[in-house]
């Protein structure tokens, strides 16, 4: 029965021409394979006659080393075929999710798991389908082998084929829903356990480990019957091979043997009669790639299902490559912010000041492009950097984190730390801007700091501060906003904060209120409105 992931599947298979060469070399070692009985049962024939022929001897060495080499290309070509293809998927699906937006509909640790693990698995299927095409061509040029030593083994063979055919087909049928099913609760575990993770400060605080551990473990006990499922149906299909097989394998011997003294076959025939039995029922040995198929076809499946969520419509934004002008016509974004049109002239310093929920956030995500609109215009001219609360500081050490994402020496990230205050901080660490990330004990505000240095070194036209120098102390912060004035001259600068100073300190300021542009001006102009000063005093 056809999946909703099969047709992302052949598209895995058609993008690339490796697995054209895949299969001609797997054509070339099978070839040699199913000649190697043959070769053997001559090889035998000339040692029990007596009678030296080197052809004989050098067509079995010549059979065993096509199939030996034809092998060891087949691995290196199915590792560049099944990580090309894991690529290609990881990067299809990671656009989309982007597309997506944010909030996505799909949760973070759900997402994580189908990038991972539901990507890996489905860019195998090349290599599985080829490696199942293999087995059955095998076993086909193996009923043909039979059948030109003598049709009886050929027909005592292909017997067994209806009850080898059905035992795949059953295998099949039976682990269909098990794999989907725990590929599907490995996605909620995953996510369970990242929201966990997330939270594991507040959890602990809480007080509440144990019940938090329940939840994340929750779905454990379908995840082991799945499991269980899994491995009763390879249990059965394994047992039920190992029986199939030596009864054929019998069958075909007690042929052979009638052949033997009928004069119709040699003893070297007799031998290659039982390797190319156990050829043919080289379909039914494929257990772990008839699983390794299905598993592929789950995880297609839930690659498709993200795949399948359209992007929500959005409304333009326009960025060029120029002086730092922002312009918004009409936007809104969810019940966010409503309406809004502003205008930010090149090289402002303008701050976005509100209440709790006025949507401050929002908009600076906007103006920094991290969040698109659902309706309006954006006009942005020149590259954003931005710089969060609560940054996440990736790379290997310091000095990379920095310079994420970037192609910044070693002048160029200092030049930024100084910036933004942290220089001192970083060359008292034991290697200084090469110490691991994951070495450094960092407070809220350094941190932060970092985290605007990476904003710095991108030397963009507009920079934008979420409530970036929160955790600073109101002298650093001024110590930063000066070093910024000095660093990058003349560039846009948005800073949403709850400080009065900070506002002051601004050319302009963008007062929000319930998702709406309330007044924009000074802060010495806004500050005669009592709801102004409110935002700052709380109403005292």
């Amino acid at each position: 029965m056809a999946k909703p992931g099969d047709a992302l599947l052949f598209s895995v298979v058609r993008r690339d021409h490796r697995p054209w060469l895949l299969m001609l070399n797997a054509a070339v070692a099978t070839t040699g394979g199913l000649l190697i009985p043959a070769a053997l049962a001559d090889a035998v024939d000339m040692a029990l006659s007596g009678k030296f022929a080197l052809f004989t001897l050098l067509w079995l060495l010549g059979m065993a080393a096509t199939e030996i080499i034809g092998d060891a290309i087949g691995i290196v070509l199915a590792a560049s075929i099944t990580s090309r293809a894991t690529a290609w998927l990881r990067n299809r699906l990671s656009r989309h999710l982007l597309a997506l937006g944010h909030p996505s509909p799909f949760a973070a640790g759900d997402a994580v798991s189908r990038m991972t693990g539901d990507c890996s698995n489905a860019g195998g299927v090349v290599v599985t389908l080829i490696s199942l095409a293999i087995a059955a061509v095998t076993s086909a040029g193996s009923v043909v082998a039979l059948a030109l030593l003598d049709w009886r083994l050929a027909a005592v063979f292909v017997v067994s084929v209806p009850l080898a055919m059905f035992l795949v087909r059953t295998h099949m049928q039976l682990t269909a829903d098990d794999v989907l099913t725990y590929q599907v609760v490995s996605g909620d575990v995953s996510a369970r356990l990242v929201d966990a993770v997330s939270g594991k400060r507040t959890i602990a605080a809480a007080g509440i480990a144990d019940r938090e551990a329940g939840r994340v473990l929750q779905p454990l006990p379908r995840l082991a019957a799945a499991g269980a499922g899994m491995w009763r149906t390879q249990a059965k299909m394994m047992w039920r091979a190992g029986l199939l097989l030596p009864a054929v394998e019998v069958v075909v011997l007690i042929t052979a043997g009638f052949g033997v003294m009928a004069g119709r076959l040699s003893a070297g025939d007799v031998l290659a009669a039982l390797g190319y039995a156990a050829l043919g029922m080289s379909i039914v040995g494929q257990v772990p790639q008839l699983t390794a198929l299905e598993r592929t076809r789950a995880s297609a499946t839930r690659i498709a299902e993200v795949l399948d969520v359209p992007p929500a419509e959005r409304a333009r934004t326009t960025t060029t490559n120029g002086s730092g002008s922002i312009e918004l016509r009409d936007v809104s974004v969810g019940c966010a912010l409503h309406e809004v049109n502003l205008t930010i002239p090149a090289g402002t310093f303008a701050a976005i000041v509100g209440s709790s929920g006025a949507g401050k956030s929002t908009l600076a995500a906007v103006l920094g492009g991290l969040s698109a609109v659902d309706s309006g215009e954006v006009l942005r001219d020149g590259e954003v950097g931005y710089a969060f609360e609560r940054p996440a500081l990736l790379g290997t050490t310091v000095g990379r984190s920095i310079g994420y994402g970037t192609d910044a020496d070693g002048a160029e990230v200092r030049d930024a730390a100084v910036a933004a205050q942290v220089h001192d901080v970083l060359i008292r660490l034991p290697q200084g801007y090469e110490t691991p990330i994951a070495d450094v004990p960092l407070s809220g505000g350094e941190a932060q700091r970092i985290g605007l240095a990476r904003a710095i070194v991108r030397d963009p036209e507009v920079l934008v501060l979420d409530d970036a120098t929160a955790s600073l102390d109101t002298v650093t912060e001024a110590k930063v906003d000066k070093a910024l004035t000095t660093a990058l001259p003349g560039r846009t600068r948005v800073v949403v904060t709850h400080r009065a100073a900070t506002a002051a300190r601004a050319d302009m300021v963008v007062w929000l209120e319930n998702g709406r542009v309330r007044g924009s001006g000074t802060h010495r102009e806004l500050w005669d409105d009592e709801d102004y000063r409110a935002v700052f005093t709380g109403g005292e």
